[in-house]
């Protein structure tokens, strides 16, 4: 076995970093494939906007000629000069079971970081700050929300071998159309929307989705200050968020909390389309388009992928009214029966019990993992 450090301008590289995955999980029922579009993205300096202001290196683990791992290694300098650290993170690990294969992987990725003078290493984090975070450590038995990890049982062994210990996890919790919310806790939510001047806002059309994402940039760089590897979103960075959620958006399912004209908070929802990625393998083209179309009007399942309010307004009776919003996005909308409130940081302590007392269920756990390079 042997490590060798991909060539983004080499084709044969680039495929079989891609399609490593495909062949890992491929008698896996529940794996989500990931777009393979937005893959090969994040291997192409020239046009993906996290090359604007940073760096990455891709490695696979070969024995002979067979794809056995693989791993990228990030230095987002926008983050190190944010928080002031000498963080890189890993991203898009895959591995056999082999404790050999994981241990040249991430030495791989020590030895690079180290050689940029970076002290510790993180993940799984990704590219963007819309890329889902952490490993799959409980839930296996459920189908990943679209964009977020789902792994084999043993990554985390091999997390530990290769000298990782838990950094912070991430929750996601299940909701369906049995929740009933206390109706004093609607009460309150509509009393704090007529006192404090608020409104909600539903979009007609992706046009007028794609017109607010430079605003709701905004609001999301000011109310996930908290969040674990935060970092202010570029402009074209969050162009490119923004095609992504376009991509997979029913604009009605997206909501803005408005005061007069500013926006204080939001709720990001769409249909879970990853039983269609999974039929088109993750490619749009020829027919993979054709899969989605139709998984938007038969699915069942709505992803809950960000709620954030501005942070002068969580105690003047906002979160009441986020929750709110969140219930009666399930609860008016006949197609969907199940929501899957997405990667809750569990040091948001506030919004974990907030949750547990409205009877919403975590049932997936993804984990972060770290480890000193020095």
């Amino acid at each position: 076995m042997h490590i060798h450090r991909l060539d983004p301008h080499n084709r044969r590289d680039v495929r079989r970093y891609v399609e490593f995955p495909f062949r890992l999980y491929r008698d896996s029922p529940l794996w989500v494939p990931p777009f393979v579009n937005e893959v090969r993205a994040t291997l192409d300096p020239a046009h993906h906007p996290f090359y604007q202001h940073s760096q990455a290196a891709f490695f696979l683990a070969l024995e002979g000629q067979e794809v056995v791992g693989r791993l990228a290694v990030i230095d987002n300098r926008r983050y190190n000069e944010y928080h002031g650290e000498r963080t890189a993170f890993f991203y898009h690990f895959e591995s056999v079971e082999d404790r050999a294969v994981s241990r040249g992987l991430f030495d791989a990725a020590a030895e690079w970081a180290r050689g940029r003078g970076l002290s510790r290493l993180w993940g799984p984090k990704g590219f963007l700050a819309a890329d889902g975070q952490g490993l799959l450590v409980e839930g296996f038995e459920h189908r990943p929300a679209l964009g977020i990890a789902y792994n084999f049982p043993y990554y985390d062994a091999l997390l530990r071998d290769a000298g990782f210990e838990k950094q912070l996890d991430f929750i996601s919790a299940y909701i369906d159309r049995e929740i009933s919310l206390p109706p004093h806790f609607l009460e309150v939510a509509e009393k704090v929307k007529q006192r404090r001047g608020f409104r909600s806002v539903n979009f007609r059309t992706k046009d007028e989705l794609r017109a607010m994402i430079p605003r709701i940039t905004q609001v999301y760089n000011q109310s996930f200050v908290e969040v674990q590897g935060y970092t202010p979103i570029t402009d074209q960075e969050a162009r490119a968020i923004g095609e992504r959620i376009l991509a997979i958006a029913d604009p009605t399912l997206i909501k803005l909390l408005m005061r007069e004209d500013e926006i204080v908070g939001f709720v990001l929802a769409y249909p879970d389309i990853s039983a269609a990625v999974q039929r088109c393998r993750g490619r749009m083209w020829p027919t993979g388009w054709l899969h989605i179309m139709r998984e938007f009007k038969r699915t069942q399942w709505i992803n809950f992928n960000g709620a954030g309010i501005l942070e002068q307004y969580r105690g003047l009776g906002g979160n009441a009214l986020l929750y709110a919003e969140l219930f009666h996005t399930l609860i008016d909308q006949l197609q969907y029966q199940y929501g899957d409130l997405v990667q809750v940081q569990e040091t948001n302590y506030r919004m974990v019990q907030e949750l547990e007392a409205v009877g919403v269920r975590p049932y997936k756990k993804h984990r972060v993992y770290r480890r000193l390079l020095e």
